[in-house]
């Protein structure tokens, strides 16, 4: 009997190619895939994606959609409390593990992993570690189809945006830029592929452009960090 967990699911081609895996898996059965929302956007985080186009992707996909709204203020604490209230829910319905799609921030994994077992919970990683060009190149050879939603301006030209990202596109990414936008350089949506049952039909109304501005630690003083994003605006 294969034993239920849970997708964490941005919408994004490497959880996209970790739900794939997971799939092809005789030990895994998906239960649902879990988008966490901004309560006032109705997006995703730093992809900026509607709630209806993860909808779209879950109804392709034909795999239940668990939604946790996230407070405006994007606190640790509130992030953790929106995450051990869905980890009752999830231990509620028998699972213990939420399977995730990163591949090799160290940092990121580890406070997922200790915030998970504080309440209990396992994490997963399928492609952690792999190696991000090929990582890319087979989510490509098995099919799939993924536009750049967001990306970072002090790395990616506005032109990239709204992109599908084909072998010809990632020839012509910056050197500094992960293939796999790994250090946040930029973020996608995927639109078709084996696992889906449809294509999810984008157009590019417009690009947008945030700024924003944040704190940092450098050598025991704080900073005073802005860096501004561009997102697409599909319809």
């Amino acid at each position: 009997m294969k034993r239920k967990i849970a997708m964490s699911w941005s919408g994004g081609k490497d959880a996209c190619l970790t739900l794939h895996y997971l799939t092809q898996s005789q030990e895994y059965e998906i239960d649902h895939l879990h988008t966490l929302i901004g309560e006032e956007t109705k997006r995703v985080g730093m992809h900026g994606i509607k709630l209806e186009l993860i909808e779209a992707q879950a109804k392709s996909l034909n795999i239940p959609l668990k939604i946790s709204y996230l407070p405006t203020d994007k606190s640790n604490k509130s992030y953790e409390e929106v995450m051990y209230n869905y980890a009752n829910y999830c231990k509620s319905k028998g699972i213990d593990t939420i399977a995730f799609g990163d591949i090799f921030l160290e940092d990121l994994k580890k406070y997922r992993e200790e915030r998970m077992a504080e309440v209990g919970m396992s994490c997963l990683f399928p492609i952690w570690k792999k190696e991000t060009k090929a990582v890319i190149k087979e989510f490509l050879e098995l099919g799939y189809k993924t536009k750049i939603c967001a990306g970072d301006a002090s790395k990616l030209n506005k032109e990239f945006i709204g992109e599908t990202l084909t072998e010809n596109l990632l020839q012509q990414l910056p050197e500094d830029v992960d293939p796999c936008g790994e250090n946040g350089e930029f973020h996608s949506f995927v639109y078709k592929g084996p696992l889906f049952k449809s294509e999810i039909k984008l157009s590019l109304k417009s690009i947008q452009s945030h700024t924003y501005e944040y704190q940092i630690e450098d050598n025991e003083k704080t900073k005073e960090v802005k860096s501004k994003f561009y997102f697409a605006e599909f319809q």
